[in-house]
């Protein structure tokens, strides 16, 4: 799976990558809002992302951004109220947007308490509605790889991962059943995602390196690993790895 457009990143341990991501999340933004006006970036649910979420709110980063400017959007989330301990909105909530000076209008969350079809299409609306007659992309991505290889809720064999590979899909925004989990989610399809500019994979922890490897150097088998389905278009894919989950590279 390894082209131009990849690159990995080797970090001694979880914090050093949390303050690298914090870092790159800083730049990018930064560089969107200048050359734009405004930025939009969608967050990752799971246990990684948080210490880079906790970062951002620290004056070195905190007051470096233009929170007026940034738009937050969600990969994908739960189907439970938003405070709700499993909500990826209430996670991220916690630990930096109720920390930084962020517009609540500025704020996308995808309504995990409406039924997972409602909420999926209503998330769509609010997509369509934000970029308009743009080239839709988000200024970054940030996702998570499971241990199973899946992505956002785009989980193997699922139905959304399943018409992602056979192509026969033109929504941005899908509702997930995730048999393994018994559980409905709201993700959002490779189409955004592919996208964007900036895709960064964030993976912490021994449990995810056979994953990675397979994602990776294995053989492609989207519908068993849905992260291989995460190629962008024009961008620039990086994966940012502490050593023990890239332990097996």
């Amino acid at each position: 799976m390894m082209d131009v457009n990849m690159r990995i990143e080797k970090f001694s341990d979880p914090a050093d990558l949390a303050q690298a991501a914090a870092t790159r999340f800083m730049s990018v933004i930064g560089a969107a809002v200048r050359r734009r006006g405004r930025a939009s970036v969608a967050l990752s649910g799971g246990a990684t992302p948080k210490a880079a979420y906790r970062r951002l709110t620290t004056p070195l980063f905190a007051d470096s951004i233009e929170w007026k400017r940034v738009h937050i959007f969600w990969g994908d989330e739960r189907c439970v109220p938003p405070d709700h301990r499993d909500s990826n909105y209430h996670m991220a909530n916690e630990t930096l947007l109720s920390q930084v000076p962020i517009p609540t209008e500025n704020i996308h969350r995808i309504r995990g308490e409406e039924e997972p079809h409602t909420a999926a299409e209503n998330y769509e609306k609010v997509l369509r509605s934000f970029f308009g007659d743009a080239e839709a992309h988000f200024d970054l991505v940030l996702l998570g790889l499971g241990k199973d290889g899946h992505t956002a809720s785009l989980f193997p064999s699922s139905e959304a991962v399943l018409l992602e590979v056979q192509g026969l899909q033109n929504r941005w925004v899908f509702a997930n059943y995730v048999d393994k989990l018994a559980t409905w989610r709201v993700t959002l399809s490779t189409i955004l995602i592919n996208a964007s500019p900036h895709i960064i994979f964030l993976v912490t922890g021994p449990d995810k390196a056979k994953a990675f490897k397979r994602v990776l150097h294995g053989p492609y088998i989207p519908e068993e690993l849905p992260a291989q389905l995460i190629r962008p278009q024009k961008g620039r894919l990086i994966w940012m790895l502490d050593k023990s989950a890239a332990r097996l590279i």
